[in-house]
């Protein structure tokens, strides 16, 4: 014969009340003791019936088991509440990274000469300050790269003309010499330290050459 299915609600008669409540409590305690022997795990459980009387169960002693509930407890409250300040502490980084961001893109667009129409002189100032600011430095890294650039093509063409001296004196031929047009570089000095402007000065002759007798 199948076992029916309880309802999980209280049973209304006293006396199948009374034989339920110590049929399931017995079971309890058997099981929580064949949990504490097979898994060697630090078991207790208190019963109360509804008269009041006790009921428990211990692998180890009842009091040091409750102490080391509680201490379990506050400990998990503990961390709890840190994890809480914890996140607040990131929501307001985070509201305070978004007001940044938004205040960079505003400047952004204000730099790119967008919704400066609302700006006051100060402001407008200020941009054309910070404009001025990174065209100096735009132009002191131009000026920096140029160098270099230079610095690299001369010692490019130092070893040129090492290495075409060696190969003439192999040849017994006479080195190469630079041709008589001379190239002069002139730089203006620039206050801001940036590479403004670069002239070539030649010395050609144009027109009918020179007849001598």
């Amino acid at each position: 014969m199948v076992r029916g299915k309880i309802q999980m609600r209280r049973i209304e008669n006293a006396t199948n009340r009374q034989v339920t409540f110590s049929k399931r409590r017995n079971g309890l305690l058997k099981k929580a003791y064949e949990l504490s022997v097979l898994c060697d795990a630090e078991v207790a459980v208190i019963i109360f019936s509804q008269r009041g009387k006790l009921y428990e169960f211990s692998s180890n002693d009842m009091q040091k088991t409750i102490q080391r509930y509680h201490k379990h407890a506050r400990e998990v409250q503990i961390n709890n509440y840190e994890v809480e300040q914890y996140m607040q502490q990131l929501k307001l980084e985070s509201a305070n990274m978004a007001k940044k961001i938004e205040l960079l893109e505003d400047s952004q667009r204000k730099l790119l000469g967008h919704g400066v129409s609302s700006c006051s002189i100060e402001e407008l100032q200020e941009i054309d300050g910070q404009l001025e600011r990174s065209l100096r430095s735009i132009r002191a890294r131009k000026a920096q790269l140029y160098k270099e650039q230079i610095g690299q093509l001369k010692e490019k063409e130092r070893l040129l003309l090492e290495e075409n001296a060696k190969l003439c004196e192999k040849c017994g031929a006479k080195p190469w010499q630079p041709s008589s047009v001379q190239e002069k570089v002139a730089a203006t000095d620039c206050s801001q330290g940036s590479l403004q402007n670069s002239e070539v000065e030649t010395e050609l002759f144009i027109g009918l050459p020179e007849i001598r007798c």
